[in-house]
């Protein structure tokens, strides 16, 4: 009776245990900060509330206002079913059938999986919704006109998933931490230059340069160790003790300062495992206006 009782109880705490693993909360906690949903939507320089939209991101094309997406009905996207959020992440479309611009990640996100996109819904749904108009983008013509969108995804975007076989570092670098929207260069329409990716921009947001990620040894990392990237991704150092800013240290402050050792290693070993690419736009060392993005 009483090993029956025992056997009963592992049983028990086993099935807890599953069942806490597979929580839609806690993991959409996780993979909501593993993508950066923070750090755009939320205007942090004038106290805005978590996920209200209202900052300013500043690109090349011009100033695009990240959104409410809070669970309001009104002002945010508390009446959005599944498949509205689904085919947002996945296919960068509204509701309405609009097209979002570019601006929004949806070319790295849609190659996420269904399970870690209803998951992210979940988390942000479950967070205080927020009463808060979205303001109107300030982007050139014709980078703002929306109508210009489809033909645009024509050219450069390719619809996801990523196949399940990808690697966990390659599913965090391409698809749910999207690093390669910033690190990588875009041409005058905004797509990424072919043979360039993670290599690196002298024309990133916010006017900075972004650094390359490729192991190239004169402009990317590829004299780091892993230790070096370890201390840039948890704690914003680097090699010569210096310390990250800008656009880079939020990301690390609220990304991927945040991941498991797991997916920190896995993210590690796939940039060390890329092909190493030469970027001449960028300095050696350090950007040429020192905004400390890197």
């Amino acid at each position: 009776m009483g090993r029956t009782f025992s056997v009963l109880v592992a049983i028990t705490l086993l099935a807890g245990t599953a069942v806490a693993r597979a929580d839609p909360l806690s993991r959409g906690n996780y993979l909501f900060d593993a993508a950066g949903c923070a750090g755009c939507h939320t205007d942090k320089k004038n106290k805005g509330q978590l996920l209200a939209g209202g900052r300013a991101l500043k690109t090349p094309f011009g100033i695009f206002y990240a959104p409410n997406i809070t669970p309001d009905p009104v002002y945010g996207i508390g009446g959005w079913s599944d498949q509205d959020f689904l085919r947002a992440m996945r296919q960068g479309i509204a509701p309405d059938g609009s097209h979002y611009f570019p601006v929004f990640p949806y070319a790295a996100y849609t190659g996420l999986n269904d399970r870690d996109i209803l998951d992210i819904k979940a988390y942000i749904f479950s967070l205080p919704p927020s009463r808060i108009p979205n303001k109107p983008h300030q982007a050139d013509p014709p980078f703002g006109w929306r109508f210009l969108v489809g033909i645009w995804k024509a050219l450069y975007f390719r619809p996801g998933p990523l196949p399940a076989e990808t690697g966990r570092g390659e599913y965090l670098a391409r698809a749910l931490g999207h690093c390669g929207e910033c690190h990588t260069p875009r041409n005058f329409l905004g797509g990424f230059k072919n043979g360039m990716d993670f290599a690196g921009t002298a024309q990133g947001p916010e006017g900075g340069v972004v650094p390359n990620l490729t192991p190239d040894r004169e402009t990317g990392i590829g004299k780091w160790s892993e230790s070096d990237l370890e201390s840039l991704l948890t704690l914003g150092m680097l090699p010569d003790g210096d310390f990250v800013g800008g656009g880079m240290g939020e990301v690390i402050d609220n990304t991927t300062s945040r991941l498991k050792k797991s997916d920190l290693a896995a993210l590690i070993s796939y940039f060390r495992s890329l092909a190493p690419v030469r970027n001449q736009v960028l300095e050696p060392t350090k950007p040429k206006n020192n905004d400390r993005n890197w």
